[in-house]
């Protein structure tokens, strides 16, 4: 057995891409997914996607995280998953697909995607952090000396701590570098390592920091692998027009030997 692969990137958070229109993929292989997203015997990526034929909408998508399980939703990975639909002809510049959170819009320009995230009405605020779900849940904290900050060891002990325990949550560090600016750092439960970017991540980070009050209703977010935007509406139901924007790339493809 041999699976025709493509590798995309959004802002560095990588994604090894598969067309299972045909359903050819088996789901249920856990080991096999976690090994074509293995960095020393596999593809190597973040997480894993299946592009699927839809009833309704123009595709469905189903996201992996290294780990070989399935997720919540990944904003990079969307965005990803948009480009390698165009590349396969199923779009041209406008979609609706469909994710575990539900339905999503979005528009792509070259390599700029724009995708519209679901609404926010719950956001819990406590001392030192900002807790919200933007498809995955995320809990978002400031720092001071971002750049130095030991994220892999301050995010491991968060991410399973209370309340969180074994269902986990993201990790985001962020610090403000302007004027609706910010730098983030991002530790992902199923990779279980900090990643280049999370657009969940920012996503949450940009909600966050409205809600309290540093910034406006469209946001930069400076990551280690590039920068996002991030523009929404505060609603008094919550943030409603959510849209995730930045670029997405294939990177190569390839034949994987099973």
């Amino acid at each position: 057995m041999q699976i025709e692969f493509f590798k995309y990137q959004g802002t560095g958070n990588d994604f090894v891409i598969l067309d299972n229109r045909k359903l050819s993929f088996d789901k249920n292989d856990t080991k096999l997914i976690a090994k074509l997203c293995d960095r020393k015997f596999g593809i190597g990526a973040d997480g894993l996607i299946l592009l699927e034929n839809h009833p309704v909408y123009d595709f469905k998508m189903v996201y992996y995280n290294s780990d070989g399980r399935e997720s919540s939703m990944c904003g990079n990975g969307g965005r990803c998953l948009v480009a390698f639909a165009k590349q396969l002809g199923i779009i041209t510049q406008k979609c609706v697909f469909e994710a575990i959170d539900g339905m999503h819009e979005a528009t792509i320009s070259d390599d700029l995607v724009s995708l519209k995230m679901q609404d926010v009405t719950i956001l819990e605020s406590y001392t030192n952090h900002v807790f919200l779900d933007t498809g995955s849940p995320h809990h978002v904290t400031l720092v001071k000396d971002l750049k130095s900050f030991d994220v892999v060891r301050a995010g491991s002990s968060i991410r399973r701590g209370a309340p969180y325990f074994e269902k986990g949550t993201n990790v985001n560090f962020v610090e403000q570098a302007g004027s609706d600016i910010f730098s983030v750092r991002t530790y992902e439960r199923g990779v279980e390592n900090e990643t280049l970017s999370c657009g969940t991540g920012v996503t949450a980070v940009a909600l966050a920091m409205h809600h309290l009050k540093k910034s406006s209703e469209e946001v930069c977010l400076l990551t280690p692998g590039g920068e996002l935007k991030v523009v929404f509406k505060k609603t008094a139901k919550g943030y409603e027009n959510i849209f995730l924007i930045g670029p997405a790339c294939l990177v190569f493809k390839g034949i994987y030997p099973c």
